[in-house]
């Protein structure tokens, strides 16, 4: 079903794992092949008693961890999240003037709450907390949802996602493989297109989840804001050096991290602010390491997601990774928008029944596509 399909307005929904009590939500005019407009981008905030439900949610899943039958708790915090995120969806839409009827698809990715990335022995198995059928009973117009799981049955790791939002992107921007696009959340990760069927996506390393952790212990807030802690201090190189010999940043694509797989303990024993200059240039020097396994390495990185706001993590890619870093807006894009958006974008590549995953971006046997359709 990949014959001539005309653009359609979709929304897109994000809600990270960092439960910030927001809900991304934003329009797209899209084929779910190329971009012809970008709409509205806001943040719905979700009242206090939801996000405390997702917290104990989060906490019970942890316990949970795929064994047995799931928590009732699955079902309640399900139903109150997928109706927030109904009424964030239809205050935009009707916000901007349009209807229901005027939406050709919404993509909800939902809440992710427990997700296990494959091994040698096992598939690995995943959880986002959304029901797109009511979604779809309270819009009326199709839901795309469950994004990850048909890739990870398959043996894909069901991340990262945005690889083909993110070619996109820069179908308008730069085809030559010399531009790459570097998302910092809480873990980082790269995407690489060489302007025709080559395109690489993975996880390098941690960003902001070990830093933020490290400077919330030491009571000195929920960030190094702008950088500043960082930027006053002196990076222990020998310790850096030794955390540069961790396996994972050498072995081959592709492959996804946990926000839980490096942690602040790695500056264990560094005084708080070469702790935290030393976190950052890990992060930096890893993204480096990153660029070094693709097939041609990129001269820029342009850079979404949180950590672009940080200037320490942006002045020590140009330092320590070799390559120049740039934030999303500088090149006219949302860099606050841009998960969102990936999230319209692959519902409606979900509806045509176009890949969403490949070998080289998660890891499955054959592209495929994925997302769990309500019409």
């Amino acid at each position: 079903m990949t014959e001539d399909f005309a653009p359609v307005w979709a929304v897109g929904l994000m809600t990270g794992t960092v439960l910030d009590g927001n809900i991304d939500v934003a329009l797209l005019k899209t084929d779910g092949e190329t971009i012809e407009r970008f709409g509205t981008y806001t943040l719905a905030p979700y009242p206090a008693s939801t996000r405390a439900l997702l917290e104990e949610t989060l906490a019970l899943a942890r316990k949970w961890n795929f064994d047995g039958p799931e928590p009732d708790i699955f079902a309640e915090a399900e139903a109150v999240l997928t109706r927030a995120q109904s009424e964030a969806v239809r205050a935009l839409v009707e916000g901007e003037g349009l209807q229901m009827a005027d939406i050709g698809a919404v993509g909800f990715h939902g809440q992710s709450v427990l997700h296990r990335a494959p091994t040698k022995l096992r598939i690995g198995d995943t959880r986002q907390l959304g029901d797109g059928q009511l979604m779809h009973d309270i819009l009326g117009c199709p839901v795309v949802y469950d994004f990850r799981t048909a890739d990870v049955r398959a043996g894909g790791q069901g991340a990262p996602l945005s690889a083909v939002y993110h070619r996109a992107l820069l179908k308008g921007l730069d085809k030559s493989g010399r531009t790459a696009v570097l998302n910092l959340g809480g873990v980082a990760n790269v995407t690489w297109w060489d302007g025709s069927d080559g395109l690489i996506a993975f996880d390098t390393g941690p960003a902001n989840a070990p830093i933020n952790d490290f400077v919330k212990a030491h009571g000195l807030g929920e960030m190094d804001r702008d950088g500043k802690i960082a930027l006053s201090a002196k990076v222990n190189e020998a310790r850096l050096t030794e955390l540069l010999e961790h396996p994972y940043l050498t072995a081959p694509y592709p492959k996804s991290l946990d926000r839980f797989d490096f942690l602040a303990a790695m500056a264990d024993g560094l005084g708080v602010e070469e702790g935290v200059a030393t976190l950052t240039a890990f992060t930096a020097s890893a993204v480096g390491k990153a660029l070094d396994l693709l097939p041609a390495r990129p001269e820029r990185l342009i850079v979404c997601g949180g950590g672009r706001r940080n200037p320490a993590i942006m002045k020590m890619l140009g330092e320590r990774a070799g390559v120049e870093a740039v934030a999303a807006e500088a090149v006219g894009w949302r860099g606050d928008a841009i998960e969102a958006e990936c999230f319209a974008f692959l519902a409606v590549r979900s509806l045509r029944g176009l890949p969403i995953s490949y070998p080289t971006t998660t890891g499955v046997p054959a592209a495929m596509t994925g997302g769990k359709v309500v019409r």
